[in-house]
C-alpha cells in the first residue's frame, strides 16, 4: 500500500480497451457480497463510465445512467484487494463534479443489505428512500409462483416484492434479498 495520501491508481473514463480487466473487478468486487449472482460477461453501457486503474489493470468502476436530472449508479465496485482505499469514494467524487455541470440534481442507487455498501453509501451522503424485496425461485420453487404458457418450462425466476411481504417470502424461498435504494442530493 502506498503511503497516506499517496494514489496508487489513476481515475479516467472508461475505454473498451478495459473491458475483460472491468468484467473481471466487476466479478471479483461482487463474488463476497449478496450481489454475487450480478455476473456479466459483456460491459453494459453506462452514459457515465469511470474506471481506476493500477498498472493499467481496472481496480474499481464506477457507472451511471443519466437519463435527465436525475441518475442511478449502475455499478460501483471495487476489486477485492484494493478495498479500504478510498478508490470508490475518489470515483465518486469525480462522478458528482460531472454530474453537477450536467444539471443532474439526484443520484440514486440500489444495494441489497450488504453492510460495507450500505455503509458506503451512508458516508459519502446517500439516504435510505425505500426497500423491496428481490426473490430468487429456484426450480424446485418457481413452480409455486409461476405459470408456463406457450410450451415454456420455467427453470428458475428472478422477482420483486413489497418489503412487508419479507417474513412470509423468506419462509417459502431460500433466497431473499432486501434491496434499498439510497438517495444523494446534488448540488
Amino acid at each position: 500500500m502506498p503511503p497516506s495520501g499517496v494514489r496508487d491508481y489513476e481515475i479516467r473514463d472508461y475505454e473498451t480497451a478495459d473491458e475483460v480487466s472491468w468484467l473481471r473487478c466487476r466479478v471479483l468486487g461482487f463474488v463476497t457480497t449478496s450481489s454475487y449472482d450480478d455476473v456479466w460477461q459483456a460491459k453494459r453501457r453506462a452514459d457515465l463510465e469511470l474506471v481506476a486503474l493500477h498498472d493499467g489493470v481496472v481496480v474499481a468502476a464506477l457507472d451511471v445512467s443519466v437519463p435527465g436530472a436525475e441518475a442511478t449508479i449502475q455499478t460501483v465496485v471495487v476489486h477485492p484487494d484494493y478495498q479500504g482505499r478510498g478508490i470508490a469514494t475518489a470515483l465518486l467524487g469525480e462522478a458528482l463534479r460531472r454530474l453537477e455541470r450536467c444539471g443532474v440534481r439526484v443520484l440514486d442507487a440500489s444495494t441489497r443489505e450488504d453492510e460495507p455498501a450500505l455503509g458506503w453509501f451512508a458516508r459519502n451522503g446517500f439516504l435510505e428512500t425505500s426497500r423491496y424485496l428481490h426473490v430468487y425461485a429456484s426450480a424446485d420453487e418457481v413452480g409455486t409462483v409461476l405459470n408456463a404458457k406457450y410450451g415454456l418450462t420455467p427453470v428458475g425466476a428472478f422477482l420483486h416484492a413489497r418489503i412487508e411481504r419479507e417474513a412470509e417470502l423468506r419462509q417459502r424461498f431460500e433466497r431473499v434479498h432486501v434491496c434499498r435504494r439510497m438517495v444523494r442530493m446534488i448540488g
